[in-house]
């Protein structure tokens, strides 16, 4: 029943090799979080070899992501005040036909935003382009008597040079464009707007 042989002292492991496999499997960890893990998870590159193997870039779209996602949490958990008044008598006649050009430059990491204020169901054609690099954009609105918390977006995009289209206002309030330039130099903005929309604003 016991036929298995107990190793003899001579096929065993010295203290000494015990120790020097301990600190190769140590020194290769630390290779691999030095060469692989950091700059691939955190951005972090002291070696300069994540740079070359593409892993870098690849911890700063993490990075980005993860950043720009615990920004939208904490924008959506904050109160949403009506950055534009709008007047709600049922006897305001519908706004005239308008057409709008604004400009904004925004430095690297720098956020801004711009909306119109519409009645629902009020189409605003929009044309919006950078020049000097791209942006992050949310395309929202913001309802009048909104509880806390509330967002309605219509549309959002990463690293986007310029986008057109039709905004259809879902209610009554503002409608509009955030932009947060995720390029290495200043940006600007343009934005060409038209429809029967009351005021357009830069509110952030």
């Amino acid at each position: 029943m016991y036929n298995s042989q107990m190793p003899s002292a001579d096929d065993l492991p010295t203290s000494r090799q015990l120790v020097r496999s301990t600190a190769i499997a140590v020194a290769v960890a630390g290779a691999l979080l030095v060469t692989i893990v950091l700059p691939s998870e955190y951005a972090i590159d002291p070696t300069g070899i994540g740079r070359v193997l593409g892993l870098t870039e690849m911890g700063e779209i993490k990075q980005q992501l993860a950043a720009e996602a615990a920004e939208e949490e904490a924008q959506a958990a904050a109160p949403t005040p009506s950055a534009i008044p709008v007047a709600t008598s049922p006897t305001t006649q519908a706004a005239a036909a308008r057409t709008d050009e604004m400009k904004l430059t925004l430095a690297p990491g720098e956020g801004a935003e711009i909306k119109v204020t519409a009645d629902a169901g009020v189409a605003i054609a929009f044309d919006w382009a950078v020049a000097g690099g791209h942006v992050n954009y949310d395309t929202h609105g913001d309802k009048i008597g909104a509880p806390r918390g509330f967002y309605h977006g219509y549309g959002k995009g990463r690293q986007s040079t310029g986008e057109r289209g039709t905004l259809v206002a879902a209610f009554d309030g503002g409608h509009g464009w955030f932009w947060r330039n995720r390029s290495g130099a200043p940006v600007t903005v343009t934005l060409k707007t038209s429809g029967r929309y009351t005021a357009i604003n830069r509110v952030v």
